[in-house]
């Protein structure tokens, strides 16, 4: 058993001051006011003054860290997910850029076998399957070989079941509401992205299943006052949430508070998209097929073009906070309750709360990560 005590506990309903959490195995069986929290007789104790105690870190979008890129070696997932504690990160979702269907296929034989003996670090919750169906006027930093027209025969083995969780696509493309269609039933969440959906294309998609939009603003068209287009729909339609890349380079920080405003903690959810380069120094490394030159903000390929970030998800929580004023709890939600709900896993992942899993971070009073406990196990600690 594992209790934490003289932690501010924040959860989406209420601060706790003084607070304490138990937890036994991977599961949080109590928390609340310490003096009512009180720890058994053999436990692991940390005292947590001065700490903020938070729900472990979920990020939906990431295509590799640490030198290491989920496309071009699938068996790195584990590598990685070992290191991402140091984020605050305690699951997430391996992202595949298209690629043919072997390499995705390889990837969810990595998922599905499991992790190595003695694995100690965050969750892969499936994979994240960022094409091939996208739109190649918009393809970022996709190689256009890969790319092809949405099949439902091409998708016959993407589920839950067999390690596929999120796919982003293009739905004004032909066959895309089909696809959309065929996954949701399966459970499998459906993005629009990569896309240059109208707005009543965008509209079409969220009726036949896609409930989430990929990196907001980018690869899709500009938000214009006659022709909203996908951003547009994505800001003003209940139905999806959002992801953002909260990095300044993706995004102006004044479009990210206005992506705030509009979608707020209930249907923001931050994502990294980082790639190899991340956890590492400036250099030349891999997305997927190519070679990727990164500096000390920014991964580029050699055109110019953005190819995933070098944004650590902490960062992009004390981004938020610093560039539209929210509070530390609604900042928080965007990489806790948000992706949780998103997936079909509240209430086991991204909050506390009796029963839900014992992924839990510990932060600074500035938000900086200060320990990380995935599955009741303390996995990163600078205390």
């Amino acid at each position: 058993m594992l209790y934490i005590e003289h932690a501010t506990i924040l959860t989406p309903a209420e601060r706790i001051a003084d607070g304490a959490l138990l937890a036994d195995g991977d599961r949080i069986v109590a928390l609340g006011p310490a003096a009512a929290t009180p720890c058994p007789p053999g436990a692991q104790v940390l005292d947590a003054s001065g700490l903020l105690l938070t729900p472990g870190f979920i990020d939906l979008q990431l295509n590799g860290a640490f030198g290491l890129d989920f496309t071009a070696t699938p068996q790195a997932i584990w590598e990685v997910g070992a290191g991402l504690a140091r984020y605050g990160v305690t699951a997430f979702l391996p992202t595949i850029i298209t690629s043919p269907p072997a390499t995705v296929a390889a990837a969810q034989q990595v998922v599905s076998a499991g992790p190595p003996a003695g694995y100690r670090g965050a969750t892969p919750l499936g994979l994240h399957l960022e094409g091939p169906f996208l739109n190649p006027a918009k393809r970022g930093a996709h190689n256009p070989r890969h790319l092809r027209q949405p099949d439902p025969a091409a998708v016959a083995d993407w589920s839950p079941a067999q390690g596929v969780r999120l796919v982003t696509l293009a739905p004004e493309l032909p066959g895309a509401l089909d696809v959309t269609r065929v996954l949701h039933e399966r459970g499998v969440v459906v993005s629009a992205g990569h896309s240059l959906a109208d707005y009543a294309e965008a509209q079409a998609g969220f009726a036949a299943g896609i409930t989430y939009g990929t990196h907001l603003f980018n690869a899709m068209p500009p938000l214009d006052h006659r022709a909203p287009g996908l951003p547009g729909a994505l800001l003003t339609d209940r139905r999806p949430s959002a992801g953002l890349i909260a990095d300044g380079i993706h995004v102006h920080p004044a479009v990210v508070a206005l992506a705030w405003q509009m979608r707020g903690a209930t249907q923001l959810n931050l994502v990294t998209d980082a790639m190899a380069a991340l956890g590492m120094p400036p250099g030349r490394y891999r997305l997927g097929d190519w070679d990727v030159d990164v500096d000390a903000t920014s991964a580029r390929l050699a055109d110019g073009r953005l190819a995933g970030s070098l944004l650590s998800l902490d960062l992009a929580v004390r981004n938020l906070i610093a560039w539209t004023g929210c509070a530390p709890e609604a900042a928080l939600a965007t990489v806790t309750t948000v992706p949780a709900a998103l997936l079909g896993l509240g209430p086991q992942r991204g909050l506390l709360a009796p029963g839900a899993a014992a992924d839990l971070v510990l932060l600074t009073p500035d938000l900086q990560v200060a320990l990380t406990v995935i599955a009741g196990q303390v996995v990163y600690s600078t205390l």
